[in-house]
């Protein structure tokens, strides 16, 4: 095979894949769905947390925030985990 038939088939592998990255191209309603999803699994889990520590907390008598700020920091670490695998994977 002479150069100018090596360029050339190297030249339409480069022209096929730009064009296949053109049609996969993310649109703006994925991106905004894939952002929103990251929200969602970074914050349930500290929601989670702090509403169950509130309500461990309320059925202790006199004041405690023990189990509400323990609960809320595993929310946080989970919330993190979740979206660290999740971009990982994706």
């Amino acid at each position: 095979m002479n150069p100018q038939q090596l360029l050339k088939k190297q030249i339409e592998s480069q022209i096929k894949r730009i064009k296949k990255a053109e049609r996969e191209r993310p649109t703006l309603l994925s991106q905004t769905i894939y952002i929103g999803t990251l929200g969602l699994v970074m914050v349930l889990p500290i929601v989670g947390g702090a509403y169950l520590g509130h309500w461990l907390d309320s059925l202790v008598t006199g004041y405690s925030t023990r189990w509400t700020l323990s609960l809320l920091f595993g929310g946080v670490v989970l919330g993190v985990f979740n979206v660290y695998f999740l971009i990982k994977d994706g």
